[in-house]
């Protein structure tokens, strides 16, 4: 069964069905999942393989939604400046490539839309000012950073570690009703073959 949403449906799932996946990997989230409880925003934890957020509309029978639509949106959040850097500079095994770039490259080659959030609202200041503790100059990381902006990343926000729950909720939120109002899909229950 392939279902388009009218406008009053999607406004009933993004307020009802809507629900924000956090990977079983992310650590130090408290604030994160604090804002997402003040605005009593459902989540669960659950293994994701790109992103440490994602977003799905969970199942509604009595809409013709026989199933979570999962949505190919993920939020990579990088605690600091620092934590990015070096991101960027290890070598995790014997190939030349690192494994955040992996990440991003599985996740375009998927479909996926990947913004950063980086916590740290004067981030880009402080990239450029070498603010940061690695052995990247402030050029180097600053090109890395723009390549990787151009060919993987959706969008990058810095912004401070109180307002990052809004972000990430707002970056799927706004993703999800997006992809909700283009959507054709096959909602249906799964069918068994005889």
């Amino acid at each position: 069964m392939y279902y388009k949403f009218t406008d009053t449906e999607i406004r009933k799932l993004m307020k009802e069905n809507f629900m924000i996946i956090y990977d079983t990997r992310e650590q130090q989230n408290k604030h994160v999942l604090e804002y997402f409880d003040s605005k009593k925003v459902p989540y669960k934890r659950r293994k994701i393989d790109e992103g440490d957020y994602t977003a799905i509309i969970t199942k509604r029978a009595d809409m013709g939604i026989y199933r979570d639509i999962y949505f190919p949106v993920a939020i990579e959040r990088k605690n600091s400046v620092d934590e990015l850097a070096g991101n960027l500079a290890e070598k995790t095994d014997t190939r030349d490539d690192i494994r955040l770039i992996r990440e991003l490259q599985r996740a375009k080659t998927k479909g996926i839309k990947i913004s950063l959030i980086i916590e740290d609202k004067n981030g880009m200041e402080n990239i450029k000012k070498g603010n940061y503790r690695s052995l990247y100059t402030p050029k180097a990381f600053l090109g890395r950073l723009s390549s990787i902006q151009d060919l993987y990343l959706q969008d990058t926000i810095f912004t401070d570690n109180q307002n990052t729950g809004f972000e990430i909720y707002r970056k799927l939120y706004y993703s999800v009703r997006n992809y909700l109002k283009e959507l054709s899909a096959d909602i249906g229950p799964a069918v068994e073959n005889e």
